[in-house]
């Protein structure tokens, strides 16, 4: 799996597995129906343990990018609007950022332009 840790990043590392494996997703590299690495398997490649990469496929079943097939493992599930949904999330997340840049009175463009 091409997941990889940063151990001086504040987040949980459940919390890094998850975001990982969605950009995965999002960018295609794993397929839909795609068979992801079994929950001890990736524990042993990134040491971590099995709780932590459990926690992780919990939640990325529950906001739909993987389903489970009892006895089989962990797969992709198939969504064509898993980008559409992430960009809606990123527009509301900038949103949220330039208004907060208005009412500080900082000037959006000028803080666009420092990107």
């Amino acid at each position: 799996m091409l997941v990889q840790l940063d151990y001086t990043d504040g987040r949980p590392i459940y919390e890094q597995i998850k975001d990982g494996i969605k950009k995965l997703i999002l960018m295609n590299v794993l397929m839909p129906d795609e068979k992801l690495q079994s929950v001890r398997s990736l524990a042993m490649d990134l040491s971590t343990n099995p709780n932590t990469v459990q926690r992780a496929y919990s939640d990325l079943e529950r906001e739909g990018y993987i389903y489970t097939v009892p006895g089989k493992g962990n797969f992709v599930r198939k969504n064509v609007n898993l980008k559409s949904e992430k960009a809606r999330e990123l527009r509301t997340e900038i949103e949220d950022i330039l208004k907060q840049a208005d009412e500080l009175g900082i000037d959006r463009y000028e803080l666009l332009r420092g990107l």
